[in-house]
């Protein structure tokens, strides 16, 4: 049966507190204690996982943050063409993506690098691959791979389920076992679509007044 990824905007924004851990605790504590701490290790971390397993959560948490802590952290992905240079105001470097750059990107990633390790800057970083196997310039692939390795697990469907019923009680809303099945056969199984589909589903709920069935999410699809 093919799935459908819906094109809808993050309700709730990536934060530590609701990245949903599943078998990933030990990656989330590790974070929590190092982008709380007011002196941070330079020690790098690097997060690799399959599609899905919220890396790029964990880095945008991580920079939202330091965001309310006051301090700067400079941003790298796939999507910036042309990275700026390395700003020593920045308390720490999030790369994104990493098994993705372009030549350029990885000299950019380089040099942001060894001018956060001079710096006693922190370093997170995430990619699909472990550090081995990423084909990347040599300098950089091994700098990545020093420091601390977290891999990331896709939750499991169970997992998955109860997640989103967990979701769903702190908001009010009651999940049918249906309706639980039709969200996880019809639509992308990555946890953070399904959560963010189930913000939608609420807001379009208390929008027509009614509960949310199978029919309603058909409705909101047909008019949104």
């Amino acid at each position: 049966m093919k799935q459908i990824a819906l094109d809808i905007g993050l309700a709730r924004g990536a934060t530590l507190a609701n990245f949903c851990a599943g078998p990933n605790e030990a990656a989330l504590a590790h974070l929590r204690l190092w982008a709380g701490s007011p002196t941070r290790s330079p020690v790098p971390t690097y997060l690799w996982g399959g599609s899905g397993s919220g890396k790029t959560h964990l880095l945008e948490a991580v920079a939202q943050a330091l965001r309310e802590q006051g301090a700067a952290a400079g941003w790298l992905d796939p999507s910036l063409h042309e990275p700026p240079e390395f700003d020593e105001s920045w308390a720490v470097v999030l790369m994104d993506d990493v098994d993705r750059y372009s030549a350029v990107q990885q000299h950019a990633a380089f040099n942001w690098f060894v001018n956060a390790q001079t710096l006693q800057r922190g370093v997170l970083a995430a990619g699909a691959l472990p550090p081995a196997d990423l084909r990347l310039r040599e300098d950089l692939r091994t700098r990545l791979g020093w420091g601390h390795v977290f891999h990331l697990q896709v939750l499991s469907e169970p997992e998955r389920r109860a997640v989103l019923r967990q979701a769903a009680d702190d908001r009010g809303i009651f999940l049918g076992d249906e309706v639980m099945d039709f969200m996880l056969t019809r639509f992308s199984r990555d946890l953070g679509s399904l959560m963010q589909l189930l913000d939608q589903l609420d807001g379009y709920a208390l929008q027509t007044k009614r509960a949310i069935t199978i029919p309603l999410i058909r409705s909101m699809l047909e008019n949104r």
